[in-house]
Formats: structure tokens, sequence, C-alpha cells
């Protein structure tokens, strides 16, 4: 990332800005690099992007955030952002709707691993975005630059024929890749007088205590011990873990699994099946509220769950700090089924997310655009994309970007993670690096350095990496994990819930093998074993 391409390039793109429009294409097939003497000059793109709840509560696109206002004045190049609906069901019917269009919008930005049917590569053979790898070799010297330094980053970016596909999101060091697990009141345990459970025992004796023994001292037996859903427990298996498994695909030694068809999974549906029984799991656990669930961790009535580390543990200190000065979540460690086991499951993303910004095929000006993505991959893109504008929302010191005190301090009301919407993508994804420097200022409180720690202890070794289907096999495995997966969600409730029970587990099991399970994990074994070729 030397700082003279980079100012070469912002010169080349304010050069490129200052002629006649472009963007706006036509559906023709992308020109391959160097096929044009003279490629069109652009001045406006057109950028489809799900939006953030943390963006949307204050701007109704992201061009109004100061990163990418600092863009446009940098290159001259006017972006409209295209926001489906915040709601997830939403956000991927209208994605299914834009990329049936035969008028897609310039940049699309997506999880292409698992959003678009077959993977990536279908994408670029059924003509709807185009291979990078040449544009990227001849018109973007920064990412190519990364890519060079980092070969495991590249791995994880192509596909299984070697395709780059997009521009891609990349947490750039082991800071950045681990912010999710376990959360518990240390208030309440100090309180009670309990030390930090680590097993799943332990965790059992210390929800009952908080069931039973009145943590939020009101003299009402209100308390909810604990609180996890079919999604947190789908975040790299917090608990499910314990017994060694996960709540989907995993590899052990090179062989793929299916968690939920595990006689260890049946352990873990018994034992949340008697945490539910016995009132220490939340009833309302079956359907999820997220302004339910804020309204429990404000009102002092829920002990544990799981939780970001930014938004969750950042969060409620920052709501609570003057509502109730003693709150005090923290971090717990991923249980363990026996004292002193080191914990297997934890979260931890690799480098690469899936997340990427593709050039369509509908892109007049794809080399300009290529040009245009690759600014955020450069030493003053790092900046820009990871902290916004200098004197507005940091300044350097030492060579280092450092948040200003009303970045790092909102007003009440407003999350920490809201502040930095204003400025910049930093918070969950977009197409640049995400800086282990942006992690610790972000991470302010001791509770949440301590928290990455925490986290960070299991092995995740059986985490399967980015793998992808081919094209012949996509269809096959989407229709199979379409019904698996939401059979193994409305079972799952059932068992903990007591509405099926458990001695049930083995016709669950049958029926999801006769659904094909079988065929699916030889895709996905296919799948590992054409990666670890890459």
């Amino acid at each position: 990332m030397k700082q003279a391409s980079v100012v070469l390039l912002a010169s080349s793109l304010a050069v490129t800005a200052a002629a006649c429009s472009g963007g706006q294409g036509g559906g023709t097939a992308a020109p391959q690099p160097g096929q044009e003497a003279q490629p069109p000059k652009l001045t406006s793109l057109t950028y489809w992007v799900a939006n953030h709840s943390a963006a949307a509560a204050q701007m109704k696109t992201y061009a109004e955030m100061e990163s990418y206002k600092e863009l446009e004045n940098i290159t001259g190049v006017k972006v409209e952002f295209q926001h489906p609906p915040l709601d997830a069901q939403q956000q991927k019917e209208q994605f299914n709707l834009v990329m049936a269009s035969s008028q897609l919008p310039d940049v699309i930005e997506t999880i292409w691993t698992s959003n678009y049917p077959g993977g990536p590569e279908k994408a670029i053979q059924d003509g709807k975005i185009i291979k990078l790898n040449d544009y990227i070799d001849k018109y973007a010297p920064n990412l190519k630059k990364l890519l060079a330094d980092h070969p495991d980053w590249k791995k994880q970016i192509m596909t299984d024929e070697g395709s780059i596909y997009a521009f891609p999101f990349l947490r750039g060091g082991d800071k950045v890749r681990v912010f999710f697990g376990p959360g518990i009141r240390q208030d309440w345990l100090d309180k009670l007088g309990l030390k930090m459970p680590t097993t799943i025992d332990e965790w059992y004796a210390v929800l009952k205590a908080f069931k039973e023994r009145d943590p939020n001292g009101n003299g009402k037996a209100d308390e909810i011990p604990f609180y996890i859903d079919k999604a947190m427990i789908g975040v790299d298996a917090p608990f499910l873990g314990a017994w060694g498994i996960n709540y989907g695909f995993y590899q052990d030694k090179g062989k793929v699994m299916y968690g939920p068809i595990q006689p260890e999974y049946k352990e873990f549906l018994a034992t949340m099946n008697k945490w539910y029984k016995e009132g220490l799991l939340d009833k309302d656990f079956a359907a999820p509220n997220d302004k339910l669930y804020d309204n429990k961790m404000t009102t002092n009535l829920l002990g544990a769950s799981v939780f970001y580390n930014g938004g969750g543990i950042g969060k409620y200190a920052n709501l609570m700090k003057d509502k109730d000065p003693s709150f005090k979540l923290v971090a717990a460690p991923y249980p363990v089924l026996k004292p002193g086991d080191k914990p297997i499951w934890g979260q931890k993303d690799f480098a690469s997310n899936g997340v990427g910004a593709a050039v369509s095929t509908s892109n007049k000006n794809p080399i300009e655009t290529v040009k245009w993505l690759d600014y955020a991959y450069g030493e003053k893109g790092d900046l820009l994309f990871n902290y916004g504008k200098e004197g507005v929302s940091y300044k350097m010191e030492n060579g280092r970007a450092v948040f200003l005190p009303e970045v790092l301090n909102p007003p009440s009301g407003v999350s920490l993670q809201q502040s930095f919407a204003k400025h910049n993508r930093s918070t969950w994804s977009g197409p640049y690096v995400l800086s282990d420097n942006f992690q610790t200022q972000y991470l302010a409180l001791p509770a949440q350095k301590d928290a990455l720690a925490i986290w960070s202890a299991p092995t995740a070794e059986r985490k399967m990496p980015l793998v992808t289907p081919t094209k012949d096999e996509s269809s096959k495995f989407a229709s199979v994990m379409t019904d698996i997966e939401t059979y193994r969600d409305e079972m799952l409730l059932k068992f903990i819930m007591g509405a099926e029970p458990i001695d049930n587990f083995d016709k669950y099991v049958k029926r999801i093998q006769g659904m094909g399970i079988e065929d699916a994990l030889k895709i996905q074994q296919a799948a590992l074993e054409r990666y670890s070729k890459r």
C-alpha cells in the first residue's frame, strides 16, 4: 500500500471525473481489459447494497456518510446508492429481483458465497458480474499488492475455478475477527457470591441462582436467567459448541459432518429443554424481538445471553452508565463439558466472510469502476474507510489515526456504533480492509478488551472454510438444504419447548436423512477438497 500509487490513482480518477457522464449501462457484456484504448470517463455509479440499521437510524443513504462524501470530493464520482429494506427476507427478495433484471446496477455488494444461487462462479457464468482477475492485475494496484502479500486472503476470495468475483471485505488481523460470544452480569455474580461459570454444569448452577435468589434486588421473582435464540446458536455454536459440534456443517480432520444429526446434538437439546422447563431460558426465545430484548437488558431483568462486543457489551454499558452505575455486563468463556477442557467452538471470522462489491455486466465503465473501488485498499483509502474524514472524525497522532472525543463519546441515546456510522462502515462491513487500530478504539471499555481476549480462546479447528458448490451441484444442494434447514429450525424450538419429546430424536434424524442430507454432505466434502487445492 505505497502512498505514491494512491496519489497517482486519485489523480487519474480526478482527471477522468472532469468529463461527461457514465455509469448507467445498457446490459451488454463488459469488455475485457485492454480492448478499449480510451475507456469512457466515469462521473457516476449506481451501487446496490443492503443498508445497516446503525446508518439507517440517521441517514437515508450511504451517500450521506462522511467517508463517501469525501470519496466523491477526491474522485469526482457521484454514487447513487440503492438500498433494499432492512428486513433480511425483504433484502433477499429484492436481491433476487435485481439479479433477474436485464438492467443491473453498476456495482452490487452482497455475500456472494451464499446469496447468489450456485455461488459467485455461476453469477459470472450467468453473465451477471464480471471476472475481475485481469482487471485487478492491470488497474487495481492496491488490492493486487495486498493479495500478493497475503496469499491466504487471495485463496479465500476466489472460487474453486480461480475467479476473483468482487472487491472483498477483509478483516486484516486477529483483533478484528473475534467480536461475539457469551456474556453475563458480573454484578449479579458478585451479589450472589458466585464464580464465573466455565462448564455447562456450572452454568446451570449459576442460572438456578439467578432464578431463585433475586439478584436484581427488587423482591420479585422476575429475573430471566438466560436468553439464546436459533440465530445466536448459529453463530459458531455458543453453548452447543460445548458438545464439539455446531448448528450446520463442520469438518473434523478433513471429514465433513452435519451437527444437527449427531448424538451430541440430542444431549444439547435435552439440556436446553431442562433449562426451559425450569424457567432458566427466556420464554420469548422462540420469537426474537430486538426491542423487547433491549428492554429486558435495560430494566435489570436479563442475567446472561450471547452478545456482540460493540453492539452488545459496549451498547448496554453506554445505555446503563447513568441509569444504573452498578450494571456490569462482561464476557464469559465459551463453556465446555468438563473442567479444564479447551473450547473447540467459538466465533472467529476468516479474513473474508464472502462480502464483496462486484462489477456488473451492465456497467459501461468497468475499468474506471475498478480504479474507483481500488482506492479503498490503498494507504489513504485505508484511513478513509476505517476512520472517515481527517479533522472531522479523527486526527493523526504519531502516525496513528485517533478518533476524536465527540465520536468516541456520543450523546445519551446514541450508541457508539451509530456514532461511527455517520463517518464509516467499520462496525459492519464493506469493500475495504478493517484495521486492528480501528478495533482497539471501538472496543474502548476494559470489559470489551477483556471480551476480545476471552472469546479468542477457542481453537475453531472444526470450522468449515467458505467453500462453494459447483454450478452442477448448486441447485441440488440448495433444494436439499432449504427443506432441511426449515425442518431443523422448526424442530429445535419443538424439542426445547417440549412440544416434541426428546425421545423422538432418532425419528427426526431419519427424516433429515430421508430429505437428502447425505447428498449435501457429499457436495460439501467435494467442495472442501476443492478448496484445499486452490
